[in-house]
């Protein structure tokens, strides 16, 4: 059967909304409130890092919320989209009426609330849907994560190119999401519709004492930890490391295209080795490729564009087989997987957090500031520290993860 016939299309579209309003928030948001509205850096690591330990609680509830909403899901997930736009619009489109960090903390809040509710839905419905499929879950997850990762380039590139050419381009980008959201929900709507599995919900303990289970949520924990550093501290490398501002749309547009055109050849490539050891050849390719980043000063630009086509192209890896993994195993213990999907979106959203609330801070207290043409030297010097050293050694230790995690190896 055809994908269009499957709608795997609305999955991939669907994705790739949900992506944008992810990962290039972390990318965007703290430099953006920290040049326009002078918020100081700790300050804004220290409020994410709060909002990560409230969905410590409420993912989890999130989990429960939807599983007991299977059949209500259409108007659920439409309201989680209404509530996704309108939150980016708060954060970029509308000038604080409170006190900036009070508004980015609120703003911020609805964001993720709204992002986390859906991702959760999303992957558990994902957990039905593959089962309709001959190339199961791995087929499923290449199509949606390949929209996810386009997502991504989408919205990591956008606000750097309308920087320069319009007025106002954050919010131009915000009522832009707006719009593309609407049609991806109305695309996704009648797939919420299907009865999907009608086993009763999992509890989280059941989910936690599987030992898989457990293995793959810390494996999800560690191996995202090094692209949320790499995230939080892109925009600020390029500027002040490379001494290239204004390469940075392009350069991210380098890294996510890579990692979106690898997607489906590391989905070719699990189906027929296995999941596990492509994804582990996969991290090892990752940290060879991003170790050189170490030896980049300023003006090594193009160095670093070949540094990004590699390493993103590895991430394609990442973020197509670990979620495939994890869906897999929930297919096996918890099919109506709401409350595992729950755990995953906490452990994902919780490492970007961490990295903000610790590397900004060190950064800070390093003579680091935001959008100033010289920094101290001993900046510099930590920015790079942090920003190739530091993911390397989080790769590794990812790698000795799944490198004793043993997994069941089926489509």
């Amino acid at each position: 059967m055809r994908a269009t016939a499957q709608r795997l299309p609305a999955y991939a579209g669907f994705a790739a909304v949900l992506s944008g309003a992810g990962l290039p928030i972390y990318i965007y948001a703290p430099k953006f409130y920290a040049d326009n509205y002078g918020v100081s850096l700790a300050l804004l690591g220290a409020v994410l890092f709060g909002l990560r330990l409230f969905d410590v609680v409420q993912d989890p509830v999130l989990g429960w919320v939807s599983e007991r909403l299977r059949r209500l899901r259409p108007g659920a997930a439409t309201l989680g989209a209404a509530l996704l736009a309108l939150s980016m619009l708060g954060l970029f489109a509308v000038a604080p009426p409170i006190a900036p960090i009070w508004w980015f903390g609120l703003t911020i809040t609805g964001l993720f609330t709204a992002f986390s509710f859906l991702t959760i839905t999303f992957y558990a419905q994902g957990v039905a849907k593959a089962d309709a499929l001959t190339g199961g879950h791995v087929q499923l997850a290449a199509w949606r994560e390949t929209g996810a990762l386009l997502g991504i380039c989408l919205a990591a590139v956008a606000p750097t190119l309308l920087t320069g050419r319009v007025i106002a381009p954050y919010a131009i980008f915000a009522w832009g999401f707006a719009v593309v959201a609407g049609f991806a929900a109305l695309a996704m709507l009648p797939e919420w519709s299907s009865r999907g599995h009608a086993t009763p919900p999992a509890r989280i303990g059941t989910i936690l004492q599987d030992r898989i289970a457990r293995r793959l949520l810390i494996l999800a924990l560690v191996n995202a930890a090094p692209l949320a550093v790499s995230s939080t501290l892109f925009l600020f490398f390029v500027e002040s490391r490379l001494s290239a501002p204004g390469w940075e749309g392009p350069l991210l547009v380098l890294f996510f295209l890579a990692a979106a055109a690898s997607a489906p050849i590391w989905g070719a490539l699990a189906r027929r080795f296995g999941a596990r050891p492509v994804l582990l050849a996969a991290m090892a390719l990752a940290v060879i490729s991003f170790g050189f980043t170490l030896m980049l000063g300023a003006g090594d630009t193009v160095p670093f564009a070949l540094i990004c086509i590699a390493s993103g192209a590895t991430i394609g890896a990442d973020l197509t087989l670990l979620p495939a993994m994890f869906a897999r195993r929930m297919a096996a213990i918890a099919p109506n997987a709401g409350q595992g999907f729950g755990l995953w979106s906490l452990v994902s959203k919780f490492t970007l957090a961490l990295a903000a609330a610790v590397l900004l801070p060190l950064l800070e207290w390093t003579g680091f500031r935001a959008g100033s043409e010289a920094q101290p030297e001993a900046a510099l010097t930590m920015l790079t520290v942090l920003y190739a050293l530091v993911p390397s050694l989080l790769k590794l230790v990812a790698i000795a993860l799944l490198a004793a995690t043993q997994l069941e190896e089926k489509p």
